[in-house]
């Protein structure tokens, strides 16, 4: 298990929210935290420490007022650690390479694929192309309905019909390098992980992917390492001191390895 470092990005500062409280409509979030520093800064920091395979996250769409000034956040964040960091956020075809050129290591993609509640396969054959499987990651980030894992798309905010299971992950992982799956419902609640999901992804993933949501201590990383069977990584969000939480930064790398 590795550690994969975050910066999200709304409104031009980097912050971490409670997941499933953005809304496009009025920009708007439940704030957790704000920093004072600006996303290169994070990004310089991870690369003095040797992190790899973290993520920047724009969550502000193309439409907001603010998209350009997170834009620029994240593109300065790439300039300074290029090769070192991912950056997901309304990535399509047509964008994609740009963030690659800007020193994405991959590009992270949802909502250009699980569109209208549904995998487009047409779209993700087209994103496939247009950057390159070794530089595609998948978002299957999900919340449970009904008993059952769906991946959500548009910031967390809407359904789709497609079950996280085995044969989806089967089916996804010819067409990408990784998965990033964010446990919408813990995310940014800092109450513990969600152990089910942690334990299917340990049992049926087989190429490299990211957990998030809900890890707020070390027992959780414990855990997390058991029931991933060591091969699921972690990023940590609010309850990382670097975001104002209580788990020290270095004792996270400690435990980790990196």
């Amino acid at each position: 298990m590795k550690f994969r470092p975050c910066i999200d990005i709304h409104n031009g500062k980097v912050k971490q929210i409670v997941g499933g409280s953005l809304r496009d409509r009025g920009n708007e979030a439940m704030e957790n935290f704000v920093a004072v520093q600006d996303a290169a800064f994070f990004a310089g920091l991870y690369q003095e420490k040797g992190l790899k395979g973290g993520h920047i996250i724009l969550l502000n769409p193309s439409s907001s007022e603010y998209y350009q000034q997170t834009k620029d956040q994240a593109v300065e964040a790439l300039n300074v650690y290029p090769g070192g960091l991912q950056v997901g956020g309304g990535i399509n075809p047509f964008n994609g390479e740009d963030f690659l050129k800007a020193g994405a290591s991959h590009v992270i993609v949802t909502s250009y694929v699980f569109k209208d509640g549904q995998i487009h396969y047409d779209r993700l054959k087209e994103m496939k192309a247009a950057v390159g499987k070794e530089h595609l990651v998948l978002d299957l980030s999900c919340r449970k309905k009904e008993g059952k894992y769906y991946i959500v798309t548009d910031r967390w905010q809407n359904y789709t019909n497609v079950e996280l299971c085995r044969d989806t992950l089967e089916e996804l992982m010819d067409y990408c390098d990784e998965f990033l799956i964010h446990a919408v419902d813990v995310e940014g609640k800092s109450r513990g992980i969600e152990q089910e999901l942690a334990a299917f992804l340990g049992r049926e993933c087989r190429i490299p992917a990211t957990y998030a949501g809900g890890v707020h201590s070390f027992q959780d990383l414990e855990l997390l390492k058991l029931l991933g069977k060591d091969k699921i990584d972690v990023t940590i969000g609010s309850a990382l001191d670097l975001f104002g939480g209580s788990m020290k930064f270095e004792e996270v790398l400690a435990f980790t390895g990196k």
